[in-house]
């Protein structure tokens, strides 16, 4: 569908207040920059500033719901033939050779994570935005399991999510300890074949989905 010219102008202002909160949020803190000064700084209203951000976090991590839901959306759309498991380090893979900033592959994000480090505002919104990824994911496996699965769809979406949290917490240090994007994804990638190595046959197979 064509993006129409009302939609493309609520989507640049979304951007342009983004951009603006970033760069205010890089330069002087999370926490001593306000809204009504980033709606200053972008030329909008606070309330334009809170009819695209419900609050000053999600202008930080505006990619909040993409995040949550992103395990979710893996396992949900996985080819015949894949486990759950097997859909989530796939799909982990293919960001690390992209170099994807999706897994914060960007030279130059440690700035981010000091801003983060900074803030216990956004460190615990970061926290509650796994625990929702993970109940996510559950409710997908939970849903293909149908009646009488028991706990094992929050215990796969738990240890899936410990995967994928893991992975992002080692780019982070080693972005922070000063390797560039490129080398930290090689790196990443040597991680998840040892992860994937540490795994018993019964999470790598469960949820497999049958082949057509």
């Amino acid at each position: 569908m064509t993006e129409g010219l009302r939609e493309r102008k609520k989507r640049q202002t979304r951007q342009h207040i983004s951009d603006v909160a970033t760069g205010l949020f890089l330069e002087r803190g999370f926490d001593a920059v306000t809204i009504a000064e980033v709606a200053a700084a972008a030329e909008v209203s606070v309330n334009t500033v809170y009819n695209y951000f419900s609050t000053k976090e999600a202008l930080f991590l505006d990619r909040e719901d993409d995040a949550v839901q992103w395990l979710a959306t893996v396992v949900r759309g996985r080819p015949a033939g894949e486990s759950a498991a097997d859909a989530v380090l796939r799909a982990l893979r293919a960001e690390a050779v992209a170099v994807s900033p999706r897994l914060g592959l960007i030279d130059g994000y440690d700035r981010f994570l000091r801003v983060i480090a900074q803030s216990q505002a956004l460190r615990s919104r970061l926290l509650d935005m796994r625990h929702r990824a993970v109940e996510a994911l559950a409710v997908v496996l939970a849903e293909e399991a149908g009646a009488g699965a028991g706990t094992m769809p929050a215990l796969v979406a738990s240890q899936l999510g410990w995967i994928q949290g893991h992975v992002v917490e080692f780019i982070q240090r080693e972005l922070t300890e000063g390797r560039t994007a490129a080398q930290t994804s090689r790196a990443a990638l040597g991680l998840l074949d040892e992860i994937e190595s540490l795994l018993g046959e019964r999470l790598l197979g469960y949820a497999r989905r049958p082949a057509v």
